[in-house]
């Protein structure tokens, strides 16, 4: 891999993450508001360290053990960083199953918003018409599951079994979602203490945190280059908690480029599981492609 390559990389997921936390950034934002200032410094301080090094430096090497846990825990934290052709082989035959299930949940994911969540219409006829037909959500994804499923026992059982790990992943991360946001207003309007509320955004961001790391692996399978880009992100996400988050809310579509890069990363990384040869280079700049569009759609909006 080239140093370009590298830094296309950390570029692509750092702006990934960013874009894919935004809503992330509102809900730390509203109820940090609520919040003494000593526990708002110690959240923006200690918390970052958190996020970056604890949830997303944790959950991709948790995940690289799941589907290597030949490996052991040591091994698969170091198997990024092995030269030993005997471990590089052993994470390359687990690909598939991480591709598969990391894809189907962020399929899901894109298919959940395009279908059943409101929003603000980025395209509009498009986007109209698949929320008009929100009650076909559960019908479309369980059809996508099962054929996604059927071609993977083709090849590799434990590629399917990944598939329907990614799908129970999706709605045990979306109950947790519901579950905040109706906690979040009993947040707003009550008077739990700022231990509590610590807590609480803390869990949060551990949730909303998978998303990006489970796309994270559409770029690459290199733990340190995820954990760079996805780190840096987080911090950049913590910066606009704390000065821009209203500035941000006023790009009314920027939600929806997080969206579609998602619906393209997920594609990717089926694709990838099935043995499809895509460039590393394609996923950052389907993000930024993708994500610049509705950031100049919103910039426009904003000035006309």
């Amino acid at each position: 891999m080239t140093l370009f390559s590298m830094l296309l990389i950390i570029t692509g997921l750092c702006l990934f993450e960013i874009i894919s936390s935004i809503d992330n950034a509102i809900i730390n934002a509203e109820v940090l508001s609520t919040m003494g200032q000593r526990a708002r410094r110690w959240f923006l301080v200690w918390g970052i360290l958190i996020a970056v090094f604890v949830i997303r430096g944790l959950l991709p090497w948790l995940i690289i053990w799941a589907v290597n846990p030949t490996l052991g825990p040591l091994g698969a934290l170091l198997a990024t960083f092995s030269s030993n052709p005997e471990v590089i082989a052993a994470v390359e035959a687990s690909a598939p199953i991480l591709l598969a299930g990391g894809g189907i949940f962020l399929v899901f994911l894109f298919l959940h918003w395009l279908f059943l969540e409101e929003k603000h219409f980025g395209l509009p006829r498009t986007e109209k018409f698949f929320l008009r037909q929100g009650v076909w959500f559960f019908a479309v994804v369980s059809i996508l599951l099962t054929t996604v499923s059927w071609f993977a026992l083709q090849q590799n059982t434990m590629m399917a079994f990944g598939a329907i790990v990614g799908s129970s992943a999706f709605f045990i991360t979306h109950g947790f979602k519901q579950n905040a946001e109706e906690n979040e207003k009993k947040l707003l309007a009550s008077n739990y203490s700022d231990i509590s509320k610590i807590f609480y955004l803390e869990i949060i961001d551990a949730t909303f945190s998978i998303d990006g790391v489970l796309g994270a692996f559409a770029f690459t399978l290199s733990i340190p280059l995820i954990l760079i880009g996805n780190g840096l992100g987080a911090i950049v996400v913590r910066q606009l908690t704390i000065s821009g988050i209203s500035k941000i809310k006023n790009y009314r579509y920027l939600k929806n480029g997080a969206m579609y890069s998602i619906l393209a990363l997920g594609l990717i990384m089926l694709l990838r599981a099935f043995g499809i040869m895509i460039p590393e280079w394609l996923s950052p700049v389907i993000t930024f492609v993708v994500i610049g569009f509705f950031f100049l759609k919103s910039k426009r909006e904003l000035t006309s």
